[in-house]
């Protein structure tokens, strides 16, 4: 089963993508190509921005993601405001949350002992937030990165192994 929270893949495809998209392995590419295309310019501006706050996520998923989706740079508050996302047993905050469960994280991240301490609590704050209806992985491991560059270290992800629940 398709993800149509619009309700209209079939006229529009995957999530209203501008190309109007229906298949997965095509869509992965363009969504691929326009991450890699993206992060230089997002790393750039949040390597400007002193304290990070909620709307430098959105700010993010835009830049990452503008040349796939219409609707970057929007949180599921916007895009699908009754929508609950879950994947498998794990319940992701509802759209009235998101931006409280990021603040959370980014206020904890930003705090530079306590994210050299535990990065992987404040990778699951944000990953709990899950703000966008997708691309949120990117947006976040971007966000994370920069956490732990002030904090003074640096994740290898080619290395890690991704959650399963994850995965797409």
């Amino acid at each position: 089963m398709t993800f149509d929270p619009f309700g209209d893949f079939e006229t529009r495809g995957y999530l209203r993508n501008f190309a109007g998209e229906k298949d997965p392995e095509i869509l992965r590419r363009l969504e691929h190509t326009s991450f890699i295309t993206g992060i230089d310019a997002a790393l750039g501006r949040l390597g400007t921005i002193s304290l990070l706050s909620y709307p430098d996520i959105l700010e993010t998923h835009r830049i990452l993601f503008e040349a796939i989706y219409p609707w970057a740079g929007q949180d599921r508050l916007k895009t699908a405001p009754d929508l609950a996302v879950s994947r498998g047993p794990v319940v992701f905050a509802r759209p009235e949350d998101i931006q409280r469960a990021a603040d959370f994280a980014l206020s904890h991240g930003q705090d530079k002992n306590f994210m050299a301490a535990k990065p992987g609590e404040i990778m699951g704050y944000l990953a709990y937030s899950h703000p966008f209806l997708d691309g949120n992985g990117r947006t976040i491991m971007t966000v994370h990165g920069v956490l732990a560059k002030r904090a003074g270290f640096s994740i290898h992800w080619a290395a890690t192994e991704r959650p399963i629940i994850c995965q797409r």
